[in-house]
């Protein structure tokens, strides 16, 4: 019971737009970097040569389904005559009300999600099916690529219309197979955009079929504009946390208590490498005990601030944290993982 307990709060935290003018080919300011993923997207759209289905791949928070959803407002905006058309269709995406545009993001989960008015804000594919049905994961189904796809064959307004999918490795083997027969035929003008952190996950014959975008962590250069105004510690921190995700600063900016609990977790993180107490590590492991996205977040801030140490950790130190890190991932209690690490740690001291 305890372990179906830690999993449903797991799961609870975890579901817990611009236009660019093709005629100047200037960007927008609130997108960073990827310029040459831009590039290639506007060189499309300009020559005509636009594919039926794209593939975003790379890192979390590093910009994909921001560049998706501009993208789309570009095709959606291809037949405005005017800026004012084309701001109002920016504004149309922005806020999912296009009637050429179909998104499918957060999804609605039993005992987890289950507000239609937040889940609207991400997405405007119909989720009634999946209320009906007390989906319990966040898993994209064969209902849910059925329903886009019904969607899909209404007439549309313009040349083109949008369809999509975020971290496109939701998808269940049934709904792959689905999308993929709409790929080998897809409706007239209509235009896939999906995003993915996993690529090699997908099924080689999902990937064959969408033009593949490759995306990369931002150099601290290119994420300078999102820490105007901020503190010099702060902003060092962000830029040390984020590694290189637009995302997860804007993220953090926006939430002063989320950031603050980053901090507390760094600040322990480092007591921990720096303390010679077996006492006081075992204690400062206790987040890991649970399966928690703090948990997680307490794991990155070990793997940081251990690549920070005035002195570098001692090779076998280092491998055993990996061997942590994999152990995390079993069945086993985690709270004997974190005790034998500190205790192999604790004989590691001892030789030295």
């Amino acid at each position: 019971m305890k372990r179906n307990t830690q999993d449903t709060r797991y799961k609870k935290q975890k579901v817990v737009s611009c236009f660019l003018h093709l005629v100047s080919l200037t960007f927008s300011d609130s997108i960073l970097g990827h310029q040459s993923q831009r590039g290639a997207l506007v060189d499309d759209l300009k020559t005509n040569n636009v594919a039926h289905a794209y593939l975003l791949a790379g890192p979390r928070h590093v910009g994909k389904f921001t560049i998706a959803k501009w993208f789309a407002t570009e095709l959606l905006s291809s037949d405005a005559a005017t800026d004012e058309e084309r701001k109002k269709i920016a504004h149309a995406v922005d806020h999912l009300i296009h009637p050429d545009l179909l998104v499918i993001d957060q999804l609605w989960i039993e005992e987890m999600c289950e507000d239609f008015d937040v889940i609207a804000k991400t997405s405007n594919v119909p989720q009634q099916h999946r209320k009906k049905g007390g989906a319990r994961t966040d898993t994209v189904g064969i209902e849910d690529i059925r329903i886009l796809n019904e969607r899909l064959q209404e007439t549309g307004t313009g040349t083109y219309r949008c369809a999509l999918i975020r971290s496109a490795e939701r998808m269940q083997a049934e709904a792959v197979n689905a999308l993929l027969k709409i790929l080998e035929e897809p409706p007239q003008g209509v235009v896939f955009l999906l995003t993915t952190q996993a690529l090699p996950s997908l099924l080689p014959t999902l990937r064959s079929r969408m033009r593949v975008l490759h995306f990369q962590c931002l150099p601290a250069r290119e994420l300078q504009p999102l820490l105007a105004g901020i503190e010099a510690e702060d902003a060092q921190f962000l830029l040390h946390l984020a590694l290189g995700a637009p995302g997860i600063i804007r993220l953090l900016r926006e939430d002063p208590d989320r950031l603050r609990s980053e901090h507390s977790l760094a600040a322990k993180a480092l007591s921990f490498w720096q303390s010679r107490s077996l006492a006081e590590r075992l204690n400062l492991l206790a987040p890991l005990h649970d399966r928690t996205p703090e948990a997680q977040q307490f794991l990155l801030h070990l793997a940081l601030s251990l690549r920070m140490l005035p002195s570098p950790p001692a090779a076998n130190a280092v491998q055993a944290f990996h061997q942590l890190l994999h152990r995390l991932e079993t069945n086993a209690s985690r709270q004997l993982l974190a005790q034998s690490f500190v205790l192999d740690l604790a004989d590691m001291q001892t030789v030295q």
